[in-house]
């Protein structure tokens, strides 16, 4: 059976590592790899270090690119791809560009899709923009809809996807977490605070939290490192120049704020496992820091992820710069309220998500 996987940032390079993997070690699978590389130097952070070497290498990535000359890039040259590989299934992750258009571009040739991280929603096509309908597209496509938690499963049963189609299967990010967090790091070339010193660590990237959003959070955490001058704050500055420009201009000379630029993933994860809270917009942060019991604040008015929301591990707090300072005071300040976060169940799986996923697909097959 050949197997195609496909992705092209870093976030589902990470989730779809554990699944290339596991594929490898698969008796009967011939498993390849294609990247996009809509996000070049922070995906092949990520190749590096699981050592996955692909097959095909797209290089899409081009400055100031438009979603839209992105997803044609998709197309014409995954076409190309899936003629020449002709695989039996692709595997497709999460909600970028790439997997929109991967979908479709297998659907067009008749190609079974598995879809990894299938039935996130808000229910808000605006939120996350343009991930929530990326997602939509791929979950009308997918054959097997390899769901993360059952929440994610009651939202493609109540799109009419068919119950045999959807396997509950945990979060691979749970199973490369766990993995990375193994390895060792030395974090001293970095310019991050000795282990006594209390750290916070933030990411603050989303499309829509561009312009005055984004300035709303700059200004949550200078007034956050001029309330605790003792502490900390340590941020990854995402490449994207929407987010360099505003980020350094209002942060850059704060004395206890550290920015960063990108991390590799080794060390963002012992990073993370020193952090006495995270700030973030993202969605894999969602997943992680609970994983390794660190409260997660997620600056965003949605989620797709309110798995961790019910389970107490993760609040929405928006992007209002007074409410991100109060909340994040108060699990600073109260050792009881950040310890019920600390302890609360990590709802995203016990990392054997890839050997479900791989299962399922064998199992599809005979």
């Amino acid at each position: 059976m050949k197997i195609l996987s496909i992705f092209g940032t870093r976030p589902e390079a990470i989730k779809m590592a554990p699944i290339v993997r596991q594929l490898e070690r698969t008796p009967g699978v011939d498993s390849r790899v294609c990247v996009t590389a809509q996000h070049r130097e922070m995906l092949d952070q990520v190749l590096n270090l699981f050592e996955i070497i692909p097959d095909v290498d797209l290089d899409l990535m081009q400055s100031g690119q438009t979603l839209a000359e992105l997803t044609a890039r998709v197309f014409t040259s995954l076409d190309c791809v899936l003629t020449d590989l002709q695989p039996d299934w692709i595997l497709v992750q999460g909600d970028t560009t790439t997997v929109m258009a991967a979908s479709l571009s297998a659907y067009y040739r008749r190609i079974k899709v598995g879809h990894v991280e299938a039935g996130l929603r808000t229910g808000d096509k605006w939120q996350p923009f343009p991930e929530e309908v990326n997602r939509r597209v791929a979950s009308v496509i997918a054959d097997l809809h390899f769901a993360p938690t059952e929440w994610s499963r009651q939202n493609l049963l109540r799109e009419n996807v068919p119950a045999e189609n959807i396997i509950v299967t945990g979060n691979p990010v749970i199973d490369a977490l766990h993995w990375v967090s193994n390895q060792d790091s030395e974090l001293s070339s970095l310019d991050v605070p000795a282990p006594d010193v209390r750290l916070v660590l933030v990411t603050a990237h989303r499309r829509e939290n561009f312009g005055e959003p984004l300035e709303q959070i700059c200004a949550a955490l200078r007034d956050l490192s001029e309330k605790y001058a003792d502490m900390q704050i340590v941020y990854p500055v995402h490449l994207n120049p929407n987010v360099q420009e505003p980020v350094y201009r209002l942060l850059g000379d704060v004395p206890n704020i550290t920015l960063l630029p990108p991390l590799d993933y080794l060390p963002l994860v012992h990073l993370l496992k020193r952090a006495a809270l995270v700030l973030t917009d993202s969605g894999g942060l969602q997943e992680e820091a609970p994983g390794l019991g660190i409260p997660v604040l997620v600056m965003r008015e949605v989620t797709e992820r309110p798995e961790g929301v019910e389970a107490g591990t993760v609040r929405l707090v928006g992007t209002d710069a007074q409410r991100i300072l109060d909340e994040a005071s108060r699990l600073l300040d109260d050792p009881a309220a950040r310890e019920a976060m600390s302890r609360a169940t990590n709802p995203y799986g016990d990392g054997r998500a890839a050997e479900r996923i791989v299962d399922a697909i064998l199992n599809a097959e005979g």
